[in-house]
């Protein structure tokens, strides 16, 4: 791990003194596609048994839809978690009181979301400091430096193997850093040398890198400021206008309700209501279901796996 370490510092070292142009976009391309590889040996555990780094906290998942609390120590995560859901979390001013994961549920216009109090996070996590990787593992497999993406979409790039051929570069836009010089070398890092690969929007090494590597996770994210208790109006104001942002105060509760209208927003939920035979619509339970899987079959498996074998 050390080597591999001191590989990545050295990579990100250079990256910094390089600057960025066109003439050097090879060049830093290269360099990306190499420390994405070197991150992804960090954080994989060696062999197939479990335990390692960056095994995750089992937690098995209920409801209809799962947030995790990821940051810093001692903002205020575990009192978030106990005031929304009325679980018990370990609550003290000291770093790392939480250690393990805390779940909790709570109920908002009839969806059942599940909560998950994880522990902090600390700077240099992704490196294997503090119980970062953990912290990560839990999400899914690795934010930025783990192939995590917030609040964007995948990149907008059609690439597919194949056995010969070479590798075939197709842009339906202008590209401002990608060529195909480039994209062949950075393929090559990945030992790829036959492809077929299309950009359908002006992409960069990195949104390359990202599609190779196929393994990035692309989640939306609140970003939840707390302790607003403690600043002016003025600087509420400021805040107020930040992107994905929800000021509040656990100590005191304050805008709560606009914490969980924002999470009803970005889970996007829907709630259909059924209707028994003969009898006026159900709107005490509905039926809940993530937004891009509403089809009709999605519906009956939600209720019972067996129902769509019986639905006409």
């Amino acid at each position: 791990m050390c080597s591999t370490l001191a590989k990545i510092t050295e990579i990100e070292a250079e990256m910094a003194r390089t600057q960025k142009s066109k003439a050097t976009a090879h060049h830093l391309g290269l360099l990306k596609a190499h420390l994405a590889k070197l991150c992804r040996e960090l954080i994989t555990p060696k062999g197939g048994g479990g335990g390692g780094p960056g095994e995750g906290f089992d937690v098995p998942k209920t409801g209809d839809a799962r947030i995790g609390f990821v940051g810093f120590p001692s903002v205020g995560k575990s009192t978030l978690l106990s005031n929304l859901a009325g679980v018990y979390s370990e609550v003290a001013a000291y770093e790392f009181t939480t250690l393990t994961t805390v779940p909790g549920v709570i109920r908002y216009k009839g969806a059942k979301i599940q909560l998950l109090d994880l522990p902090g996070i600390i700077e240099g996590a992704k490196d294997g400091k503090g119980r970062g990787h953990q912290v990560i593992a839990i999400i899914e497999n690795e934010l930025e430096g783990f192939g995590i993406h917030l609040n964007s979409k995948p990149p907008n790039i059609g690439f597919k193997k194949k056995d010969k051929g070479g590798i075939n570069l197709t842009a339906t836009c202008p590209q401002s850093e990608l060529d195909a010089e480039t994209v062949k070398s950075i393929l090559a890092k990945y030992k790829i040398h036959n492809a077929n690969v299309t950009l359908h929007s002006d992409a960069t090494a990195d949104d390359l890198i990202d599609v190779v590597e196929g393994n990035r996770v692309y989640i939306p994210c609140i970003y939840v400021l707390n302790k607003i208790d403690q600043i002016s109006i003025e600087e509420l104001d400021i805040i107020y206008k930040v992107p994905h942002c929800v000021p509040i105060s656990v100590h005191h509760r304050w805008n709560f309700d606009d914490l969980l209208e924002k999470i009803r927003d970005y889970l996007k939920l829907v709630r259909i209501y059924t209707k028994p035979k003969g009898q006026l619509p159900d709107y005490t339970s509905p039926v809940v279901l993530p937004y891009s899987r509403t089809t009709v079959e999605d519906f009956c498996m939600k209720i019972h796996k067996n129902l769509i074998k019986e639905f006409k």
